[in-house]
């Protein structure tokens, strides 16, 4: 039964999560709350881990939920569930390639499907931010994690100005964090 429920799960997030990785976070939190499988600080130390490992953010997600949950058949459950839709709609799209590319019907949709996958990614850069920098409930107006808070404005004119890989702001971040102790 764990791994249909795993099956089901991933398979909606895979057909769902437009964009990629961060596009399958609402999901995830999602996931949180209907299911006893992992709280948001797992969460955000599973997206710390899975960014910072090679590969796609949603399979080593995946990958880890699936083993957390149900071991290793999990693990394998929830990675294959997660990239099916992505398999069978690019499958299905390479035979009417030229159809599709040329389609004004289609173009309106990718359209309208960007701003509302930059919306989703947004509300959960938010929410990111609400666990990293707040100390309890996760709420704006809770006792805030100066250290977390200043590491944080430190950083993010760097990312937009310096614009180098992501794996040296994580570094970075990560040696901070060790050096003062977070």
């Amino acid at each position: 039964m764990i791994y249909a429920l795993l099956f089901w799960e991933f398979l909606k997030i895979g057909l769902f999560a437009v964009g990629g990785g961060l596009a399958a976070l609402p999901f995830l939190y999602n996931l949180s709350d209907h299911y006893n499988w992992f709280n948001y600080h797992e969460l955000i130390d599973m997206i710390a881990v899975a960014e910072s490992t090679p590969g796609p953010l949603g399979i080593n997600m995946a990958t880890y939920i699936g083993f957390k949950v149900a071991g290793v058949g999990g693990s394998l459950v929830a990675s294959l569930s997660l990239i099916l839709p992505s398999i069978a709609i690019t499958t299905i799209i390479c035979t009417m390639l030229k159809r599709f590319r040329e389609s004004k019907q289609v173009q309106w949709a990718f359209y309208g499907l960007r701003p509302a996958v930059a919306g989703l990614i947004g509300a959960i850069a938010l929410s990111l931010l609400q666990i990293a920098i707040f100390k309890e409930n996760f709420r704006f107006g809770a006792a805030v994690d100066i250290k977390a808070l200043l590491l944080s404005l430190l950083l993010l004119p760097a990312v937009f100005k310096l614009k180098q890989h992501p794996i040296v702001y994580i570094a970075l971040a990560a040696l901070v964090g060790i050096i003062f102790k977070f």
